[in-house]
């Protein structure tokens, strides 16, 4: 348990066990991890963080160890990768040894994925490119050409 005491000149000063060093309540967690406490809880929720101990008073109270997963957590998602694939690459984590080729494996179709999708939104790209340089826009044109062209192929879809 940690105890503040306020020394007669305003002082705060942390007692506690060796065991409480580094703990930290829900917001110091968040902030520290750069995420919102309300990320925390979803993460509890999903299975990605393991639900954390609380102290007496009811508080949950989360450790250094929790921060940096949350951090892995976030860099995964910012990577493109689902919740399904970052609690796979958690367990992978902390295995440790062994896990080399499925994670490469994981990685190279995350790569393939991105690909994927690099080739789509370049071909739409280039779509609506082409659909600007026909729109003679800015005329007396009742009906903007390119609605047009979006009606036909969600028509087509």
């Amino acid at each position: 348990m940690i105890y503040l005491l306020t020394l007669y000149l305003g002082t705060r000063c942390i007692v506690g066990g060796e065991s409480e060093r580094g703990k930290m309540r829900i917001g110091e967690a968040a902030a520290e991890a750069g995420v919102s406490t309300q990320t925390l809880r979803f993460y509890e929720r999903r299975g990605l963080l393991k639900k954390p101990a609380r102290s007496a008073s009811g508080y949950r109270v989360y450790s250094p160890e929790a921060v940096r997963l949350v951090r892995f957590i976030r860099q995964s998602q910012e990577l493109g990768c689902t919740l399904g694939e970052i609690a796979r690459l958690i367990e992978l984590r902390e295995r440790r040894t062994g896990n080399a080729a499925e994670v490469r494996a994981m990685v190279e179709a995350r790569l393939r994925s991105i690909d994927d999708r690099i080739e789509r939104l370049q071909r739409m790209r280039a779509e609506l490119s082409s659909l600007m340089d026909e729109c003679p826009c800015g005329g007396e044109q009742s009906r903007c050409p390119a609605l047009e062209a979006f009606d036909h192929y969600v028509a087509g879809a």
